[in-house]
């Protein structure tokens, strides 16, 4: 194994360890509500990558500023990336729900189920071909996921919903050109003027945790917008050095470690009925694995 690929190994295993155990980090601030959370996360996470990007763009080359220029005149960047924008938020705030109402073992669920989410949209969008055994996973993950519906009395819906919004941003952002970090910075930037705008009159009716004197509080929120970046700038390095196959694999590390983390840290309550459902969900994960070269 080459150096290059050793650490592009070594940068896709940290951020997802880093990932699979957010919702210890998140649930530390359990008394905010998921949507202020949501709001910091995209203003702070805009603060780090306008710094970053400003940073980049004064030490790259000319023809690598003309060519991100020239992309941001263009109506299709800010339509793809406006797109990613509005997915990615409602994949940050059912994550934040999740973990700040006792729900991890919920997160990690929709976290198993988004890269089948991945595979169905490739057919029903990209109107790819699915071979059996792959129809047999997702068979396998929706007959894990009506177990667990049936055995909690309740609609998964925050597990689908985190699936369903990351898996279409996967999609969107296959028609991205910009690399992980500017792309963020865009991203955020098209959240920025909304979330500011809910900020203010959340906060000019009285609400809102940020600057009412607890000041830990408020630096877990600005370094919530920094751990945001982190990972995806192991992850995109991790992109650059190893094989595409080889980082969906270890994308499971994540919801395995939320589960555990889930289980056994936070205590979540498990049924018989919830193993059976997750045992469904990673039968189809191992298929789908089994199935990829």
């Amino acid at each position: 194994m080459s150096a290059s690929t050793r650490l592009g190994f070594f940068c896709a295993v940290a951020a997802n360890v880093i990932w699979g155990l957010f919702p210890i980090f998140w649930n530390l601030l359990r008394g905010t509500s998921a949507l202020e959370l949501v709001s910091h996360r995209i203003v702070w996470a805009f603060v780090f990558s306008m710094v970053i990007a400003v940073i980049r763009f004064r030490l790259s080359s000319r023809i690598v500023r003309a060519a991100l220029l020239e992309s941001l005149r263009r109506r299709q960047t800010w339509a793809i990336y406006s797109a990613a924008a509005f997915l990615i938020a409602i994949n940050w705030g059912a994550f934040l729900y999740a973990v700040t109402n006792e729900q991890v073992l919920l997160s990690s669920l929709g976290y198993y189920i988004s890269p089948l989410f991945n595979v169905l949209l490739g057919v029903v969008v990209l109107g790819e071909r699915l071979s059996a055994p792959r129809w047999g996973a997702v068979g396998l993950a929706g007959v894990g996921v009506s177990v667990m519906t049936v055995a909690a009395g309740q609609f998964p819906w925050v597990s689908l919903l985190m699936a369903g919004s990351f898996a279409g941003y996967a999609l969107v952002k296959k028609k991205a050109r910009l690399d992980p970090m500017n792309g963020l910075f865009l991203e955020t930037l098209v959240l920025l003027s909304p979330t500011l705008v809910y900020l203010a009159l959340l906060y000019q009716g009285g609400a809102g945790d940020f600057g009412r004197g607890d000041p830990v509080l408020d630096w877990m929120l600005i370094l919530g917008g920094f751990l945001t970046l982190v990972p995806l700038a192991f992850f995109s390095a991790a992109a650059q050095r190893i094989p595409l196959t080889l980082i969906g694999v270890l994308q499971f590390i994540g919801p395995t470690l939320q589960f555990f983390v889930g289980a056994f840290y936070f205590g979540e309550p498990m049924s018989t009925d919830t193993l059976v459902g997750f045992a469904f969900v990673w039968s189809g994960v191992a298929v789908f694995l089994a199935t990829r070269r």
